[in-house]
Protein backbone atom coordinates (compact mmCIF):
# COMPACT_ATOMS: atom_id res chain seq x y z
CA UNK A 1 0.00 0.00 0.00
CA UNK A 2 1.47 3.25 -1.13
CA UNK A 3 1.72 5.70 1.99
CA UNK A 4 -0.78 8.90 1.90
CA UNK A 5 0.18 11.90 0.37
CA UNK A 6 1.62 14.58 2.65
CA UNK A 7 -0.19 17.57 2.58
CA UNK A 8 2.01 20.50 1.74
CA UNK A 9 0.32 22.71 3.89
CA UNK A 10 1.32 20.60 6.88
CA UNK A 11 5.53 20.37 6.29
CA UNK A 12 7.73 21.84 9.13
CA UNK A 13 8.46 24.32 6.63
CA UNK A 14 4.75 25.28 6.11
CA UNK A 15 4.26 25.70 9.70
CA UNK A 16 6.93 27.84 9.94
CA UNK A 17 5.62 30.54 7.76
CA UNK A 18 2.65 30.33 9.44
CA UNK A 19 3.71 30.53 12.79
CA UNK A 20 5.72 33.77 11.61
CA UNK A 21 2.92 35.18 9.89
CA UNK A 22 0.75 34.89 12.88
CA UNK A 23 3.49 36.88 14.95
CA UNK A 24 3.96 39.15 12.46
CA UNK A 25 -0.11 39.89 12.24
CA UNK A 26 -0.09 40.13 15.76
CA UNK A 27 2.69 42.81 15.88
CA UNK A 28 0.43 44.79 13.58
CA UNK A 29 -2.61 44.08 16.30
CA UNK A 30 -0.47 45.47 19.17
CA UNK A 31 0.97 48.38 17.47
CA UNK A 32 -2.38 50.21 16.38
CA UNK A 33 -3.56 48.74 20.16
CA UNK A 34 -1.04 51.09 21.38
CA UNK A 35 -0.49 53.94 18.89
CA UNK A 36 -3.98 54.36 17.37
CA UNK A 37 -5.41 57.56 18.66
CA UNK A 38 -9.15 58.20 19.49
CA UNK A 39 -10.84 59.50 16.28
CA UNK A 40 -7.39 58.76 14.29
CA UNK A 41 -5.27 55.86 12.81
CA UNK A 42 -2.41 54.89 11.45
CA UNK A 43 -1.61 54.37 7.82
CA UNK A 44 0.08 51.61 6.05
CA UNK A 45 3.05 53.58 5.57
CA UNK A 46 3.48 54.18 9.35
CA UNK A 47 2.77 50.91 10.05
CA UNK A 48 5.33 49.34 7.67
CA UNK A 49 7.76 51.91 8.83
CA UNK A 50 7.26 51.25 12.40
CA UNK A 51 7.37 47.24 12.09
CA UNK A 52 10.26 46.84 10.06
CA UNK A 53 7.94 45.29 6.76
CA UNK A 54 6.97 46.15 3.43
CA UNK A 55 3.99 47.83 2.84
CA UNK A 56 2.77 44.57 0.74
CA UNK A 57 3.34 42.23 3.63
CA UNK A 58 1.51 44.70 6.11
CA UNK A 59 -1.51 44.86 3.52
CA UNK A 60 -1.70 41.12 3.20
CA UNK A 61 -1.16 40.90 7.16
CA UNK A 62 -4.33 43.19 7.41
CA UNK A 63 -6.89 41.37 5.42
CA UNK A 64 -7.39 38.64 7.93
CA UNK A 65 -7.57 41.03 10.62
CA UNK A 66 -9.94 43.35 8.86
CA UNK A 67 -12.40 40.29 8.01
CA UNK A 68 -12.57 39.11 11.41
CA UNK A 69 -13.50 42.73 12.87
CA UNK A 70 -10.23 43.38 14.71
CA UNK A 71 -9.19 46.23 12.68
CA UNK A 72 -10.92 48.40 10.41
CA UNK A 73 -9.63 50.76 7.63
CA UNK A 74 -10.84 53.79 6.87
CA UNK A 75 -12.48 53.87 3.18
CA UNK A 76 -11.19 57.38 2.58
CA UNK A 77 -7.92 58.11 4.28
CA UNK A 78 -6.82 54.02 4.39
CA UNK A 79 -5.64 54.61 7.98
CA UNK A 80 -6.32 51.45 10.28
CA UNK A 81 -7.87 51.15 13.68
CA UNK A 82 -9.29 48.63 16.11
CA UNK A 83 -12.17 47.08 14.95
CA UNK A 84 -15.56 46.11 17.36
CA UNK A 85 -14.16 42.61 17.05
CA UNK A 86 -11.63 43.48 19.59
CA UNK A 87 -14.63 44.56 22.06
CA UNK A 88 -16.28 41.26 21.44
CA UNK A 89 -13.07 39.43 22.77
CA UNK A 90 -12.49 41.56 25.49
CA UNK A 91 -15.97 41.13 26.50
CA UNK A 92 -15.85 37.40 26.38
CA UNK A 93 -12.54 37.83 28.49
CA UNK A 94 -13.97 39.54 31.34
CA UNK A 95 -16.85 37.59 31.86
CA UNK A 96 -14.88 34.91 32.48
CA UNK A 97 -12.94 36.61 35.14
CA UNK A 98 -13.66 35.50 39.20
CA UNK A 99 -11.86 38.31 40.98
CA UNK A 100 -11.46 35.65 44.15
CA UNK A 101 -9.80 33.75 41.56
CA UNK A 102 -7.92 35.80 39.85
CA UNK A 103 -6.04 37.35 42.95
CA UNK A 104 -5.54 34.30 44.74
CA UNK A 105 -2.20 33.49 43.87
CA UNK A 106 -1.24 36.89 44.72
CA UNK A 107 -2.99 36.52 48.24
CA UNK A 108 -1.67 33.42 49.17
CA UNK A 109 1.72 34.59 48.35
CA UNK A 110 1.51 37.86 49.93
CA UNK A 111 0.37 36.08 53.12
CA UNK A 112 3.34 33.79 53.33
CA UNK A 113 5.49 36.66 52.73
CA UNK A 114 4.79 39.02 55.80
CA UNK A 115 2.64 36.23 57.82
CA UNK A 116 -0.19 38.65 58.56
CA UNK A 117 -4.27 38.00 57.78
CA UNK A 118 -4.66 39.27 53.82
CA UNK A 119 -7.95 40.79 52.62
CA UNK A 120 -9.90 40.87 49.65
CA UNK A 121 -12.99 43.59 49.49
CA UNK A 122 -15.10 45.01 46.66
CA UNK A 123 -16.26 48.17 46.89
CA UNK A 124 -20.73 48.06 47.10
CA UNK A 125 -21.46 51.51 47.75
CA UNK A 126 -21.24 52.73 50.62
CA UNK A 127 -19.17 49.86 52.07
CA UNK A 128 -16.43 47.60 50.62
CA UNK A 129 -17.67 44.11 51.24
CA UNK A 130 -14.78 41.30 52.06
CA UNK A 131 -14.78 38.07 49.79
CA UNK A 132 -11.78 36.66 50.21
CA UNK A 133 -9.61 36.50 53.78
CA UNK A 134 -6.21 34.09 53.75
CA UNK A 135 -4.96 34.02 57.61
CA UNK A 136 -1.92 33.05 58.89
CA UNK A 137 -2.89 29.95 60.85
CA UNK A 138 -0.17 30.61 63.43
CA UNK A 139 -1.12 33.80 64.44
CA UNK A 140 -4.26 35.18 66.65
CA UNK A 141 -6.61 35.09 64.22
CA UNK A 142 -8.40 38.84 62.99
CA UNK A 143 -12.16 39.04 63.83
CA UNK A 144 -13.07 40.02 59.99
CA UNK A 145 -15.04 37.35 58.34
CA UNK A 146 -15.76 36.99 54.42
CA UNK A 147 -19.05 38.98 53.33
CA UNK A 148 -18.65 41.39 56.45
CA UNK A 149 -18.91 45.03 55.14
CA UNK A 150 -16.64 48.05 56.23
CA UNK A 151 -16.57 52.20 55.86
CA UNK A 152 -15.19 53.55 53.41
CA UNK A 153 -13.61 56.51 55.52
CA UNK A 154 -12.16 54.55 58.74
CA UNK A 155 -10.61 51.24 56.81
CA UNK A 156 -7.37 51.00 55.03
CA UNK A 157 -9.17 48.89 51.83
CA UNK A 158 -12.15 51.52 51.95
CA UNK A 159 -9.90 54.68 51.90
CA UNK A 160 -7.72 52.74 49.42
CA UNK A 161 -11.02 52.35 46.96
CA UNK A 162 -12.35 56.11 47.52
CA UNK A 163 -8.85 57.89 46.89
CA UNK A 164 -9.56 56.79 43.27
CA UNK A 165 -13.55 57.87 43.33
CA UNK A 166 -14.76 61.11 42.06
CA UNK A 167 -15.33 64.06 44.49
CA UNK A 168 -18.72 63.05 44.49
CA UNK A 169 -18.63 59.66 46.40
CA UNK A 170 -15.78 61.22 48.46
CA UNK A 171 -18.73 64.21 49.29
CA UNK A 172 -21.21 61.53 50.04
CA UNK A 173 -19.19 59.77 52.34
CA UNK A 174 -18.56 63.09 54.23
CA UNK A 175 -22.08 64.11 54.48
CA UNK A 176 -23.22 60.74 55.60
CA UNK A 177 -21.37 61.02 58.61
CA UNK A 178 -17.82 60.38 59.81
CA UNK A 179 -18.37 58.96 63.56
CA UNK A 180 -15.22 58.14 65.40
CA UNK A 181 -15.10 54.14 66.00
CA UNK A 182 -12.10 54.60 68.22
CA UNK A 183 -9.38 57.85 69.55
CA UNK A 184 -7.73 57.56 66.23
CA UNK A 185 -10.00 57.46 63.66
CA UNK A 186 -10.78 60.58 61.01
CA UNK A 187 -13.39 62.17 61.69
CA UNK A 188 -12.39 65.55 59.89
CA UNK A 189 -13.60 66.12 56.53
CA UNK A 190 -10.40 68.03 55.58
CA UNK A 191 -8.43 65.74 57.16
CA UNK A 192 -10.17 62.51 55.45
CA UNK A 193 -9.04 64.87 52.10
CA UNK A 194 -5.61 65.19 52.40
CA UNK A 195 -5.18 61.35 53.71
CA UNK A 196 -6.46 60.67 50.26
CA UNK A 197 -4.28 62.56 48.26
CA UNK A 198 -1.33 60.86 50.26
CA UNK A 199 -2.61 57.25 49.20
CA UNK A 200 -3.04 58.77 45.92
CA UNK A 201 0.76 59.70 45.88
CA UNK A 202 2.68 57.14 47.23
CA UNK A 203 0.11 54.05 46.23
CA UNK A 204 -1.47 52.54 49.22
CA UNK A 205 -3.27 53.24 52.82
CA UNK A 206 -3.35 52.94 56.24
CA UNK A 207 -5.65 52.73 58.90
CA UNK A 208 -3.20 53.06 62.05
CA UNK A 209 -5.94 51.94 64.52
CA UNK A 210 -9.10 53.97 63.39
CA UNK A 211 -11.08 51.03 62.66
CA UNK A 212 -10.16 48.72 65.54
CA UNK A 213 -8.11 50.09 68.50
CA UNK A 214 -5.45 47.17 68.63
CA UNK A 215 -5.12 46.78 64.61
CA UNK A 216 -3.09 48.32 61.85
CA UNK A 217 -4.13 47.20 58.00
CA UNK A 218 -2.41 48.77 55.20
CA UNK A 219 -4.01 48.28 51.57
CA UNK A 220 -3.63 49.39 47.98
CA UNK A 221 -6.22 49.55 45.42
CA UNK A 222 -6.53 47.26 42.61
CA UNK A 223 -6.73 48.56 39.49
CA UNK A 224 -9.76 47.00 36.62
CA UNK A 225 -9.11 46.93 32.74
CA UNK A 226 -10.41 50.26 32.73
CA UNK A 227 -8.06 51.85 35.41
CA UNK A 228 -11.24 52.51 37.98
CA UNK A 229 -11.08 51.09 41.16
CA UNK A 230 -13.56 49.15 42.56
CA UNK A 231 -11.35 46.46 44.94
CA UNK A 232 -8.58 46.39 47.58
CA UNK A 233 -6.25 44.10 48.73
CA UNK A 234 -4.83 44.53 52.16
CA UNK A 235 -2.72 43.41 54.97
CA UNK A 236 -3.86 43.23 58.63
CA UNK A 237 -2.46 42.65 61.91
CA UNK A 238 -2.27 43.78 65.80
CA UNK A 239 -0.42 46.51 66.29
CA UNK A 240 2.25 44.42 68.19
CA UNK A 241 3.30 42.98 65.36
CA UNK A 242 2.90 45.46 62.81
CA UNK A 243 4.95 48.38 63.95
CA UNK A 244 4.43 52.31 62.61
CA UNK A 245 8.12 51.25 61.42
CA UNK A 246 6.54 47.84 59.74
CA UNK A 247 3.86 49.70 58.04
CA UNK A 248 6.85 51.72 55.51
CA UNK A 249 7.98 48.68 54.58
CA UNK A 250 4.62 46.29 54.03
CA UNK A 251 3.06 49.55 51.88
CA UNK A 252 5.30 48.76 48.56
CA UNK A 253 4.78 44.92 49.45
CA UNK A 254 1.15 45.59 49.14
CA UNK A 255 1.10 48.08 46.59
CA UNK A 256 2.75 45.73 44.06
CA UNK A 257 0.36 42.73 44.76
CA UNK A 258 -2.13 44.92 43.88
CA UNK A 259 -0.89 46.11 40.90
CA UNK A 260 -0.43 42.40 39.44
CA UNK A 261 -3.97 41.33 40.17
CA UNK A 262 -4.55 44.61 38.33
CA UNK A 263 -2.41 43.47 35.63
CA UNK A 264 -4.21 40.07 35.31
CA UNK A 265 -7.33 41.88 34.90
CA UNK A 266 -6.30 44.19 32.41
CA UNK A 267 -5.25 47.29 33.47
CA UNK A 268 -2.97 49.33 32.05
CA UNK A 269 -0.88 50.81 34.99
Amino acid sequence: MSAPARDPGRTAGGERNQSASLRRALAVLEYVRDHAGAGQGLSLSRLAEALGLSKSTVLRLTVPLVEARLLERDRRSGAYRLGHGTLRLGQAYLSTLDLRSVAAEETRELMREVRETVHLVVYEPPYVVYIDKVEDESKVRMASRVGSRGRLYCTAVGKAILAWQPEAVVAETVAAGMPALTRHTITDPVRLRTELARIRQRGYAVDDRENEPEVRCVAAPIFGHDDSVSSALSVSGLTSRITAARVRDLGPLVARAALRISRKLGSHR
